[in-house]
């Protein structure tokens, strides 16, 4: 540590503290179930689209409002 902080002019409390980081994300990453991850995916992934399609229907919404309103205007 002593050697990576002369090196890199850093304080060894700051390479203590990204050791530290580290050892808990790897924790983290160890105890996390593999399918409990892939399911929270599957789902973000279902409500993005179903938002995407949410947002299509009220752009064709809109859009066809909008030529309604333009042939009103012309005649």
């Amino acid at each position: 540590m002593a050697e990576a902080s002369r090196a890199y002019d850093l304080s060894p409390s700051e390479i203590e503290g990204w050791v530290e980081d580290a050892k808990r994300g790897m924790e983290n990453a160890l105890r996390a179930n593999p399918l409990d991850i892939r399911e929270q995916y599957e789902k973000q992934l279902k409500d993005l689209q179903e938002a995407y399609g949410e947002a299509m229907l009220e752009l064709r919404a809109r859009k066809k409002l909008a030529a309604l309103m333009e042939r009103e205007d012309g005649n």
